[in-house]
């Protein structure tokens, strides 16, 4: 077992790294304000701050639009917080993404209504409905919904713009709906259909893949990426971090940015079985077995019969639904403290050049339950910060800084 007394004296022989250039950019800009568009990938280092352009929707029925405006508020909160590079440790970190509601727009039925799940008439959903994802994706993209958006177009025209349109054009980067998954099928947690890039950040002429957490076969490609998120309005933002988590989890492994695959497969343990020789690459694909911690380095289970044993078990951040110390999904709750890397990943500041351990547990994450109060979202707060983030220290392969990955959700 690795002693406290070890710990602390790792994190002792921590070595001091060059200064990062500090960036000094805003996103959108005069010159940018477009998702995919290639200034983000030349000017990504210089990059401070983004303040995406978000369009909500409600289609919640019963829901004031005063309550909504307080949950997105909310989570956009949950988000900036999230973008603090190490601003658990470092409470003087800057957010990164400072999200910006550009239109609130309320569906909502005025009167009393049945509906097959709660939500307003207009709600887009199949008819009949079937098992399954009910949501029709492609109707947010209708000249129906640009009216219901209502930003004008040319004054010629008398039209209103698409929502592919508004994209193009740079005034909507993302879009959240907030509604109740009821008895007839939910909608996705998010879609997005992801720009492809080369290794050299090129864009890849009209190729793109399913980021998100699932697809839609009616949600159109419209030449730049867009992420559309489900907030249910029947639970707090903590749900909502959590699908962002899976959403930025499917962004990352679908390959649109290698770079990125690269790097955050390594942090979130999707290569347990090349680091550690378990029977399985993550913790997602353990098939319902229970993980046991006989010692805060070391990880045991049984598998198709067998006991297994991993001593030296020291592993990064692991995924959305397992901290370090998960012994299942979505086990919040378990004292027993895990040695990690998360807070030293690939800063090489540790013993023998490798990465600095930490002890992990349960009250570096508690902190946030009033941030993100339910689901797995204090423990994604947690997780997103200790991403390479604005001005972090860790580096890539080429031991060059690596690039910050929040900007990649809009490349």
């Amino acid at each position: 077992m690795i002693s406290l007394f070890t710990i602390m004296a790792f994190a002792s022989l921590a070595q001091a790294k060059p200064a990062v250039q500090k960036p000094t950019l805003e996103w959108p800009n005069a010159v940018s304000k477009a998702n995919s568009d290639p200034w983000l990938a030349v000017h990504h280092n210089e990059i401070a701050v983004m303040k995406p352009k978000l369009l909500v929707i409600n289609f919640t029925n019963g829901l004031s639009e005063q309550a909504g405006r307080a949950k997105v508020d909310k989570l956009i909160g949950a988000i900036r917080e999230s973008s603090r590079y190490h601003g658990t440790e470092d409470k003087d970190a800057k957010p990164f993404l400072e999200y910006q509601v550009v239109k609130y727009v309320d569906l909502a039925d005025k009167e009393p209504v049945q509906t097959p799940d709660g939500n307003s008439t207009k709600y887009p959903r199949r008819t009949p409905l079937h098992d399954g994802i009910n949501f029709k994706y492609g109707d947010l993209y209708s000249k129906e919904f640009a009216k219901y958006y209502g930003f004008p177009g040319p004054s010629r025209n008398l039209t209103y713009l698409s929502l592919a349109q508004l994209v193009a054009q740079g005034e909507v980067n993302e879009v959240w709906f907030l509604a109740k998954q009821g008895n007839a099928g939910a909608p996705l947690e998010s879609i997005e259909p992801k720009q492809a890039y080369d290794a050299n950040f090129k864009k890849i002429v009209d190729k793109h893949l399913d980021g998100g957490n699932g697809a839609a076969d009616d949600q159109p490609f419209i030449g730049r990426s867009l992420r559309i998120l489900f907030i249910n309005a029947e639970r707090g933002v903590g749900c909502a971090m959590e699908s962002l988590g899976h959403s930025f989890e499917g962004m990352a492994r679908c390959g649109a940015i290698p770079y990125l695959k690269k790097y955050f497969e390594e942090y979130a343990g999707f290569d347990l079985d090349k680091r550690f020789g378990l029977p399985f690459d993550s913790l997602y694909g353990r098939d319902g077995v229970e993980m046991d911690y006989p010692s805060p380095n070391s990880i045991k289970f049984v598998w198709k019969g067998k006991q297994i044993v991993k001593t030296d078990y020291i592993p990064v951040a692991n995924n959305v639904h397992f901290m370090p110390n998960g012994r299942k999904d979505y086990d919040l709750e378990n004292p027993q403290p895990m040695l990690t890397t998360m807070n030293h990943f690939r800063m090489f500041d540790g013993q023998g050049g490798k990465d600095t351990v930490t002890l992990y547990t349960t009250n570096l994450i508690d902190q946030f339950k009033t941030v993100a109060d339910d689901c797995m979202g204090r423990w994604v707060v947690y997780w997103r910060q200790n991403m390479p983030g604005l001005m972090n220290r860790s580096l890539d392969d080429q031991r060059k800084p690596m690039r910050n990955w929040f900007v990649f959700l809009f490349y």
